[in-house]
């Protein structure tokens, strides 16, 4: 499905909304840091009450976190959403969730990992938003990523990322990028996306080769990987096997999971956890040349 709305750009004077939808807050210095990046470059930043409020692992209830996302979305004066971390918890409140496009013109949502459940949730409505970093992150991203993320929403083209490509030539279509384990978890729900001329962009962290050998045999088995034309895989970071026990490497799971699909693959691409995780548009038009290892965004 490509997205057929691409919210308005933003520019200085705005107003954003903070939403916790996630996991509890605890880096408030990062969280505090990245903040005063968008008030410096001249936005109004306007956060939830108690946005550090927890719920065991959460960040408060699930009524509380869906009314944060109900109210900023319908807030006809807020032109973007920020999150504030990832975790988890997104898919919680999107359960029997509807986005009411005509309450309110629809309006950037930024995150990542976790969020990747709330960004395929409006993918499906056709509503366009970005993968990109949380405030959580945000202010230790490298500055061209920090000025990516603002080309973008401020209406300007985005440079070509560059990996490495595994061969297989150049397809053009439209960019869903997300956490793998996330979007694992939304295979067989109403929030998992028709891939009908996908071109997937996972990342992932913390997770051991066998589990991601786990997730991606599941969705060979699924069959979903059958709709897509081509996969741009960012950074697996922190997922070595533990010392002393037999396993493949990361490197060598992606390669076998993924290397007979017949489709072009592109790797080693700078977006996922751990900087830098370069902003990619949801729902876009897109060019993944895997000869050259370049993954080309149009706007």
């Amino acid at each position: 499905m490509k997205s057929k709305i691409l919210p308005a750009p933003l520019k200085p004077g705005d107003l954003l909304r903070v939403i916790a939808p996630s996991g509890a807050l605890r880096e408030l210095e990062a969280f505090g840091r990245s903040l005063e990046i968008w008030r410096s470059r001249g936005y109004k930043i306007e956060i939830f009450p108690k946005i550090d409020d927890k719920w065991g692992y959460l960040a408060g209830t699930d009524e509380n976190r869906r009314n944060q996302l109900a109210a900023a979305w319908n807030d006809p004066d807020c032109r973007g959403i920020l999150s504030a971390r990832g975790g988890f918890g997104s898919t919680r409140i999107l359960e029997n969730w509807h986005w009411q496009q005509n309450s309110a013109t629809p309006k950037w949502l930024i995150g990542f990992s976790d969020i990747t459940a709330i960004l395929w949730s409006l993918y499906t409505v056709g509503i366009s938003s970005v993968h990109g970093p949380v405030l959580t992150t945000f202010a230790d991203e490298p500055d061209w990523s920090i000025e990516r993320l603002f080309n973008w929403l401020e209406g300007r083209p985005l440079k070509p990322l560059n990996g490495c490509g595994w061969g297989g030539g150049v397809v053009t279509g439209i960019l869903l990028p997300g956490n793998l384990t996330v979007a694992t978890h939304l295979l067989s729900t109403p929030i998992f996306p028709n891939l009908d001329g996908v071109i997937l962009a996972l990342e992932d962290v913390t997770e051991a080769p066998y589990r991601i050998d786990r997730m991606l045999t599941q969705w060979r088995l699924s069959g979903v990987l059958a709709k897509v034309r081509g996969i741009a895989l960012g950074g697996f970071t922190r997922c070595e096997a533990p010392p002393n026990v037999p396993s493949f490497s990361i490197e060598e799971v992606l390669r076998d999971r993924l290397g007979d699909l017949g489709i072009p693959i592109v790797s080693n691409l700078p977006f996922g956890h751990d900087a830098p995780n370069a902003a990619l548009p949801v729902g876009i038009e897109v060019t993944l040349d895997a000869d050259q290892g370049i993954l080309d965004i149009r706007r």
